[in-house]
């Protein structure tokens, strides 16, 4: 089943609570430093990482299920997975949101330096980005409106004379969905690669 625009408002709350340690972390990160150094050592330890990280790696997966659900009806070679569309659209949605809940985990809600910090920002957006467009085009599709905004008056048109009506809900929909849904798959590929090369990284430098 499809969420509610309801429950995609409090979810966009979750994911407000989810990001805001990050913008808090320099605080209590130096707490933890001061007062609590060895459990801020467990957290930046080797074998917590490894267990976050590859909790985060399955989410990832999880949400690439995604796409082969929806890409693989026009390929050769058929892919069966069970359960409709909405299910897979449903579950993408709170996978996506548990995926940002493990990076926090993961991360402790430190920001990174250079590359990390890039790859986090560009993780964020990916998160946004859909969550924004969904949120959004929800709340038309549930709108009991028919058309949106107001359709500039043309030159020569009388005065005073009855504006006709806005976008249909229809095609508003479908421009919304074109735009986030194009920009969400570009940071998408962005993020798959970063994600490639932060794993490299991680090894390498052990």
């Amino acid at each position: 089943m499809k969420p509610k625009f309801s429950t995609l408002i409090i979810l966009t709350f979750v994911c407000v609570a989810l990001l805001t340690p990050f913008a808090l972390s320099q605080i209590y990160i130096e707490i933890l430093r001061e007062e609590a150094f060895d459990l801020l050592q467990l957290f930046q330890g080797n074998l917590y990482k490894q267990i976050t990280g590859f909790t985060a790696l399955a989410f990832v997966f999880l949400e690439m299920a995604l796409t082969l659900r929806k890409r693989s009806r026009g390929w050769k070679i058929k892919i069966p997975l069970p359960g409709s569309m909405q299910f897979w659209r449903s579950l993408h949605i709170f996978a996506g949101v548990g995926l940002l809940g493990i990076t926090l985990v993961h991360t402790i809600g430190a920001n990174g330096l250079n590359f990390n910090a890039v790859f986090l920002w560009v993780f964020f957006c990916v998160t946004l980005s859909a969550l924004v467009g969904v949120v959004a085009e929800t709340g038309i599709v549930e709108s009991p409106q028919r058309y949106f905004g107001l359709k500039l008056a043309k030159a020569g048109d009388v005065a005073g004379s009855k504006q006709t009506p806005g976008i249909p809900k229809g095609k508003l929909i479908r421009s919304l969905r074109s735009l986030w849904l194009t920009t969400h798959i570009f940071l998408v590929s962005v993020f798959c690669v970063m994600l490639v090369i932060h794993i490299f990284l991680a090894y390498y430098y052990q």
